[in-house]
Formats: C-alpha cells, sequence, structure tokens
C-alpha cells in the first residue's frame, strides 16, 4: 500500500506499472498489461491494471500483479488526511494498492516458457542466483 498526495498519485501509480514491468522484463516472459474497464474492478478502485503471463500448459494468459488507485476512497474510510503547505487546507490523502509477482505462477511460466531440450534456459537476471544458464 502507498499513501500519496493527490497531485502525486498518478505519477505514482505510473511508477508502480514500470516496476513490476521491469521485473516481467527481466525475467524474459512474454507479458501483457491490461487495463481493466469499471465493470472489471472493484467498486473501490479510481483506476486498476493487471499484468497477465501467457501459460502454455494451460494455453490462456494468467494474471501475475495488480496495481491499483484507489484516490480517496481508502482514505475517506481510514480519515486519513494531510494538511497542504501552500493553503493550510486539510486534504484527503490518495492511496494505492500493488502486488509485485504471484510467485507461483511465475515459476509456472518460467518453466513453461523456457523448455529445451537441454533444459530450462535461464532468463540472464537469473543466473548469478543459479551459477549457470539452465536447470537440467
Amino acid at each position: 500500500m502507498r499513501i500519496d498526495t493527490p497531485e502525486h498519485s498518478v505519477q505514482s501509480h505510473r511508477e508502480m506499472l514500470d516496476h513490476v514491468e521491469s521485473l516481467l522484463q527481466k525475467l524474459e516472459l512474454p507479458y501483457r498489461i491490461l487495463r481493466l474497464s469499471g465493470g472489471d474492478m472493484s467498486f473501490t478502485a479510481a483506476l486498476c491494471y493487471d499484468f497477465e503471463v501467457y501459460s502454455l500448459a494451460q494455453q490462456r494468459w494468467l494474471e501475475v500483479s495488480s496495481t491499483s488507485n484507489f484516490d480517496t476512497y481508502q482514505a475517506n474510510r481510514l480519515q486519513c488526511r494531510y494538511r497542504r503547505a501552500e493553503d493550510k487546507k486539510v486534504t484527503l490523502c490518495h492511496t494505492l494498492n500493488g502486488s509485485a509477482l504471484a510467485l507461483p505462477r511465475i515459476m509456472a511460466a518460467l518453466l513453461e516458457n523456457n523448455q529445451s531440450p537441454e533444459g530450462i534456459i535461464l532468463p540472464q537476471a537469473l543466473r548469478p542466483y543459479f551459477g549457470s544458464d539452465r536447470i537440467m
């Protein structure tokens, strides 16, 4: 969860999106980003994006992360406010939520999408942790 000012919450949400996207790029997985419509998101969210990776085994896209800007909805219920420096007005904060990556689905996607006759080819970013370029 992130708490921010109304003036900065859109930029903060963009930073959250960029962070998740950079993780998926480093893992070299096929992914897509979906901006959810009003009917697909929770009534509390003002803006929500889902990240999905492709599952070869299931032949469908699976959600691995989600980021949402809740605007003032959660802050209002929490009575989370701040005093603006310029005019001393008490203003509701904005709240944002995001998950990094759903590990079981990421692991499955790594195994499914990187199979070769020589084993599972590891993305460059993971090789230092395994001491090898593949899992036999």
